[in-house]
């Protein structure tokens, strides 16, 4: 989820909202950056995600729903998710690896903000895709060394853009939404990870 608000206050008064653009409602977006602002309390969420074992390295989770701006919502369907270890890794290839399901969680939450920025800038992006690539050594997760971090030593982030507007000004939109990333905030600052287990 990308938080957007920062550098999209709302028009000045008599003047309206940029129209909406490339699949972003941008009247609604000011609407709703207008009614948090005015309404913190609304602002609070929880993101919920519920999985079972399935086999081996294979896990499917479940995406339903969540609670904000005061109360529950359902997603419009259930998104089920499955991830897995590839044969090289002793894994049967259901679905990606947890690892890519981290990439592809950022490539979503920044170029969910860029198209949100774009529209509130009034610049319409014709083309918006990303490759992302995670190095990692493998030493960590199989015990073999102590000085061997478990996961990604780097994550690099290549995006491809295109629009109605300058390549600087589509660079700004870009580092914008690193800025705003509530995923990129999560991979690069920290935050406590709380697990336990009911056996």
């Amino acid at each position: 989820m990308s938080a957007t608000a920062a550098m999209m206050t709302a028009p000045p008064a008599g003047k309206a909202p940029p129209a909406p653009s490339h699949g972003v409602n941008t009247p609604a977006l000011f609407a709703t950056i207008n009614v948090v602002k005015g309404q913190p309390e609304l602002a609070r969420f929880c993101f919920r995600a519920d999985t079972r074992w399935v086999s081996g390295t294979h896990m499917e989770g479940t995406l339903s729903g969540f609670s904000g701006a005061g109360g529950e919502h359902l997603h419009k369907m259930p998104t089920i998710a499955h991830s897995d270890h590839p044969a090289v890794l002793c894994g049967e290839d259901e679905g990606p690896t947890p690892v890519e399901w981290l990439l592809h969680a950022l490539a979503g939450c920044l170029t969910a903000g860029i198209a949100n920025i774009a529209a509130a800038r009034g610049v319409t992006l014709t083309k918006c895709e990303a490759h992302l690539e995670g190095e990692m050594d493998l030493q960590g997760i199989l015990g073999l060394s102590g000085t061997v971090r478990n996961g990604f030593e780097a994550i690099r982030v290549t995006f491809e853009l295109a629009g109605n507007a300058p390549p600087a000004k589509l660079q700004e939109i870009v580092q914008q939404s690193v800025a705003r990333s509530a995923v990129f905030d999560m991979l690069t600052a920290g935050l406590p990870v709380i697990v336990g287990a009911k056996a």
